[in-house]
């Protein structure tokens, strides 16, 4: 009878050890104020949806045991919860799927797109949509058409350039290979700048389409005049939702809801890629593409937190948190909600476990446990000696 309380004991341990899991894997989410918020917003049926992610670092068959077992197995939780919690329309990564991709042979590669697919799970069967980042494509000097080109065909809507443009539930979006546009004279920066130089043409005639209704007599020119476009709304966030790897340039201290800019990741090669943490796109490139775009809200990660930030112009930049234990203590992402007829966009915040809570955890159950046994151990020699 005394010793029976143990195998019990030990029992309970181990589902309180399941729920603690369960319990960590949910994220845990909060609204972020936007200077375009409105007071009160409800949900709609045609809302788009979308989860966006960063920076996953993955490692593919350069994985150590203990990563397979025990990162890769929580990153897994992580999507599925997050899957099931809020019910997402669409997944978007705003690059960085590999850690170290520019280094890595064809075959290695597969072996990360292969973890890729085991860490999303239900995220497959959604739109999805990857930006492609400096660790997958490398520096300027070592940037090579045909690895970019391979690259991005094994992501969805990916041109050899490795830009997207695509639209859903009327909403259209943008993504453009940053890591091209840092480089000078470059053949594939020059395909950048010709996508870009695409879509303002195409938004140009849209709003040359907007005004021919508009100035067109009659019933429907008569009721959409009153809702002309003043320039300064055209240059605002008329324009599509624009998806990079790299932040547009920003002041250094510049943001909303979130904390400093500067990162200090301090986890080996991780930290040390190919362009620095605090990398972004220069001045005159950030100048290019709200002029030619006019984004109605840019998305970007690299750097491995979350902030926000307001440009000169009124457009707003959402830097989205790196959701990996390999970049960072405490991974997130950021859950967008585009609101039907161009309403605000409703940015939420989500963080997940901290990888040291989760192992403190472990180990204060592994430790009762071996108490647990070393006592039972005891108890039975002492009773075996007398």
């Amino acid at each position: 009878m005394e010793v029976a309380w143990r195998p019990l004991f030990s029992l309970v341990l181990v589902l309180a050890l399941v729920i603690h899991e369960e319990w960590v894997s949910a994220p845990s989410c909060k609204t972020v104020p936007t200077h375009e918020s409105e007071s009160t917003i409800e949900d709609h049926p045609e809302d788009l949806k979308v989860m966006m992610v960063a920076n996953l670092l993955l490692l593919g068959s350069d994985s150590g045991y203990l990563n397979r077992l025990f990162t890769d197995y929580y990153m897994s939780k992580f999507f599925r919860k997050s899957f099931q919690t809020l019910d997402p329309d669409m997944l978007v990564v705003l690059g960085d799927v590999s850690a170290k991709g520019w280094e890595l042979t064809k075959p290695k590669w597969v072996s990360v797109l292969h973890q890729f697919d085991r860490v999303v799970g239900p995220f497959l069967g959604l739109p999805l949509h990857v930006v492609l980042g400096d660790r997958d494509l490398g520096r300027c000097g070592e940037l090579n058409r045909k690895s970019v080109s391979w690259v991005a065909g094994r992501f969805p809507g990916l041109d050899s350039a490795g830009c997207g443009a695509f639209e859903i539930s009327n909403v259209s979006f943008v993504s453009l290979n940053a890591v091209a546009l840092l480089c000078g004279n470059d053949d594939l920066r020059f395909s950048v700048e010709k996508v870009i130089e695409s879509e303002s043409l195409d938004l140009r005639a849209e709003m040359d389409r907007f005004e021919e209704v508009v100035d067109k007599p009659g019933e429907i020119g008569d009721r959409v005049r009153g809702f002309r476009l003043r320039e300064s709304d055209v240059s605002s966030g008329s324009g599509p939702v624009l998806l990079l790897h790299f932040p547009l340039r920003q002041k250094p201290s510049a943001n909303l809801g979130g904390s400093s800019n500067v990162v200090d990741d301090g986890r080996g090669f991780v930290g040390a890629g190919p362009y620095d943490l605090l990398h972004n796109l220069p001045a005159n490139a950030t100048q290019y593409i709200f002029q030619a775009l006019k984004p109605r809200i840019v998305f970007s990660g690299h750097s491995h937190e979350f902030s926000a930030y307001t440009h000169q112009d009124g457009i707003y930049e959402v830097a989205v948190p790196a959701m990996s234990w390999n970049a960072r203590d405490d991974p997130g992402f950021i859950f967008a909600i585009f609101r039907r007829n161009k309403s605000p966009v409703s940015i939420i915040y989500c963080s997940l476990a901290r990888e040291s809570r989760v192992i403190v955890a472990y180990i204060s159950v592994l430790l009762l446990l071996a108490s647990i046994i070393v006592l039972t151990l005891i108890k039975t020699h002492l009773i075996r000696s007398r």
